[in-house]
């Protein structure tokens, strides 16, 4: 039973700071949207080197994103094998009561 706690709390703290990565993100695009809108020369150089990091950023973000998909996956997976083994432990549990004679016999 710990074990999924252990696994439940993890997912949550994984979420739960994805989170807050996502906030910042989402910060800082409102900050660059609110630049102006008419550039010199030079100022345009340095919003492509933006967009490409950005880019990058995205890329970064969306690699996390499939890790933590696998991650949430493979904690789903050890859920369910740890419900069929206490479901297995109880059964034989069960079985082992109903084999067990009454005290008034």
């Amino acid at each position: 039973m710990t074990r999924s706690w252990v696994l439940l709390f993890v997912l949550m703290f994984i979420v739960l700071t994805s989170q807050f990565e996502w906030k910042e993100q989402l910060e800082s695009e409102t900050d660059e949207t609110s630049s102006p809108l008419i550039l010199s020369d030079e100022e345009q150089h340095i919003p492509q080197g933006k967009d490409s990091l950005q880019e990058k950023k995205i890329l970064s973000q969306e690699k996390n994103i499939q890790k933590l998909n696998e991650l949430v996956r493979d904690l789903r997976r050890q859920l369910l094998q740890c419900r069929n083994e206490n479901q297995v432990e109880l059964t034989e549990l069960v079985t082992e009561l109903d084999q067990l004679p009454l005290r008034g016999d």
